[in-house]
């Protein structure tokens, strides 16, 4: 595998970059973070214009990327300044399974979403849902042409300020089934929605989204009705990369800074990075940094593989992500001491997001077992 990264995706990289590096610092995230809707409108027009978010569609739906290796190189930018415009809400979890499944008619408005005109939520998951996909109770009932949808969504990222939601529901089988799931595009003001917005801790924004009695066309299929598991499973993996690689992102300032404060403070006439246990754990640090890079390389080299080598490797990537995330967090904290627990630093902020990542799509506990699963399939 080649893991140098093509001209044009070296030209994303070093545009997504610049950006990062030169208008969001720490202070810009929190006044974003701060706005109503929890992230600035203008900023993600301008970084969709510069392509970040037609970067993570392919050219069927006119994007210019799509394949994992351009979600790795765009989430990595912005994992440098964790920024919370909502790139995996709209431009992964929510556009994905319109760009995989959609018709003619959904696939077009997708161009407005890379315009950053429209955003877009995936309500899929459920209060007892936890990260069980198939965990869909939530129910479609045929009317006419059309279906009725009732449930409840948990926590759906930027679902309080999304244009259209993309929900999930059973139109058939037990809770706990693959089969019977479809997905529908949703106008979010849709008589019958409510959505209460909050806060995250690590500065982002969610929902809970409750559909009582929905009415919706035939139209908002997406797909085929009752077989949208492949569809969700693989917008799932998708994201996973996504995450992965912010993390990569994150972690590396995280490094830098932790780096650049052994270099400057002083303790008995020195600065403490010239402490061998301290440089001890920056090494270490600095080690599983690069191991975890391998893995989400990998991942994101084979996210349009075979079902059982996708899942495999982006299960193997969430698990070593979400414990080397905790271990950078854990040692940014520690080796900076108190400043680290002050809100003007980035340290903390970083390191809150590195903690939360591993809690989105799944934990190291539940990606351990889901390799294991899929291993196995393969032996």
């Amino acid at each position: 595998m080649d893991f140098n990264l093509s001209e044009e995706r070296q030209m994303l990289a070093d545009t997504a970059g610049r950006f990062i590096a030169d208008r969001y610092d720490i202070a810009t995230r929190h006044a974003n973070a701060e706005l109503e809707d929890g992230f600035n409108r203008k900023t993600w027009v301008e970084l969709a214009e510069l392509g970040l978010i037609g970067a993570l569609l392919p050219p069927e739906v006119e994007g210019f990327g799509g394949l994992g290796e351009d979600i790795a190189v765009v989430f990595e930018a912005l994992g440098r300044g964790i920024v919370v415009e909502p790139f995996l809400a709209t431009g992964i979890l929510g556009a994905s399974p319109i760009a995989l499944a959609g018709s003619n008619e959904q696939k077009a408005m997708l161009e407005d979403v890379m315009a950053g005109k429209t955003l877009l939520a995936l309500a899929h998951g459920e209060p007892e849902g936890r990260y069980d996909l198939s965990a869909v109770k939530t129910q479609a009932n045929k009317e006419g042409d059309g279906w009725r949808l009732n449930g409840q969504k948990a926590v759906v990222l930027n679902g309080d300020t999304a244009d259209k939601l993309v929900v999930s529901a059973r139109v058939s089988g037990n809770g706990d089934d693959e089969d019977g799931i479809a997905l529908f595009l949703v106008d979010s003001n849709a008589v019958g929605i409510s959505r209460r917005g909050y806060g995250t801790i690590d500065g982002g924004r969610a929902a809970e989204v409750s559909l009582a009695n929905v009415a919706v066309g035939a139209d908002a299929v997406i797909g085929e009705a009752g077989k949208a598991f492949a569809t969700i499973e693989t917008t799932h993996a998708r994201g996973i990369v996504a995450l992965c690689a912010e993390v990569l992102g994150a972690m590396d300032v995280a490094k830098e800074t932790t780096l650049d404060y052994l270099k400057t403070r002083k303790q008995f006439g020195r600065p403490i990075g010239a402490f061998q246990a301290l440089q001890h754990r920056m090494v270490d640090m600095i080690m599983e940094i690069e191991q975890a890079r391998s893995g989400v390389m990998l991942a994101a080299g084979t996210l349009e593989a075979p079902r059982a080598e996708r899942e495999r490797n982006a299960s193997a990537a969430k698990n070593l992500i979400g414990r080397v995330g905790r271990l950078v967090s854990e040692e940014t904290i520690q080796m900076h001491g108190g400043i680290a627990m002050t809100w003007e630093y980035s340290a903390p902020h970083f390191a809150k997001r590195l903690t939360m990542i591993d809690h989105q799509l799944g934990d190291t506990d539940y990606h351990l077992e889901r390799f294991q699963k899929f291993a196995n399939e393969a032996v």
